[in-house]
């Protein structure tokens, strides 16, 4: 199951996303100034894993 071009650049693209908002995380857990910050980038960061694991299953 190979991946075509677009597909491989939408993977990477949320990955990169993943990356951002996984600093992000770091520093709002890092000074929680905003309780529901956090819950909110850990959510952002399920829905790209989710993303990119329906992209490797489409066929």
């Amino acid at each position: 199951m190979a991946l075509n071009k677009k597909q491989q650049k939408q993977i990477d693209a949320a990955k990169n996303k993943i990356l951002g908002l996984q600093k992000l995380l770091k520093a709002a857990r890092a000074q929680p100034d905003d309780p529901r910050e956090i819950p909110l980038l850990e959510k952002q960061i399920a829905d790209l894993n989710a993303e990119i694991e329906k992209i490797r299953k489409e066929d």
